[in-house]
């Protein structure tokens, strides 16, 4: 993966993007790290890039396992099960894929939570929106993981009580999460930012988004043997 700096509808939006989270850090907030998106196949064509898209996270964003979030005034809340990326030491830009794996300190399941409430085709707007970010729940990290590991991985998802899918190739839809954290960290390079240790990339989800219902109350994400999380809403 590469970063599209060169397209201007991604230079436009991420210009936007970063000075919104740059305000957001002179008011005081602390950041989380970053995020990626639509980075499959088929938005990727839908789109018309040639890697995902690159947002922004902040710790006022964050949920605790099990906590409730309302969905009060959301146009479209998605859901995403995903992948966080433990950030164990800075990465520059340009460096080579052993680099990006020794920077990755640990994996642990995460769900994040959107309002796609903007066309999926405007890909400035999307950046700019930060790719539709509200909250994002973190779980446990395991360090066994370090360097991106995903072997005998397996993703449950839980809605309504049951099993909704299991996905035994946690890359499958999203792509190598070496690959993903050297694309982040070469697309902030481009536009004046760095991925820093301490920090966290959620690698994209590994299902398709789920659609909140009206009348769901939760959703649960089991990394096995990492551990789970999960979220329930009110409405």
């Amino acid at each position: 993966m590469t970063p599209a700096s060169d397209d201007p509808r991604i230079k436009r939006g991420m210009a936007t993007q970063l000075a919104a989270r740059r305000a957001r850090l002179s008011a005081g907030e602390s950041p989380l790290g970053w995020k990626v998106g639509f980075g499959s196949p088929a938005a990727m064509d839908t789109l018309g890039t040639t890697a995902p898209l690159v947002g922004f996270l902040m710790q006022r964003g964050v949920v605790a396992s099990d906590g409730v979030v309302s969905l009060t005034g959301w146009v479209k809340p998605v859901a995403e099960p995903e992948i966080a990326v433990h950030i164990g030491r800075d990465l520059p830009a340009g460096g080579e894929l052993s680099a990006a794996a020794a920077a990755i300190a640990a994996l642990s399941p995460a769900i994040e939570l959107a309002d796609a409430a903007l066309p999926l085709a405007d890909v400035e707007a999307i950046l700019a929106s930060n790719i539709f970010q509200r909250h994002v729940v973190l779980g446990r990290h395991d360090a066994a993981r370090a360097g991106g590991t995903v072997a005998g991985l397996t993703g449950r998802i839980i809605r309504r009580g049951r099993e909704y899918a299991r996905v035994t190739d946690p890359e499958e839809a999203t792509g190598n999460l070496i690959d993903i954290v050297r694309h982040v960290a070469d697309t902030l390079g481009a536009f004046g930012e760095q991925l820093r240790a301490g920090e966290i990339i959620i690698a994209g989800s590994v299902v398709a988004p789920l659609i909140i219902e009206p009348d769901e109350d939760g959703v649960t994400f089991e990394l096995d043997p990492i551990g789970g999380v999960s979220v329930r809403f009110t409405h």
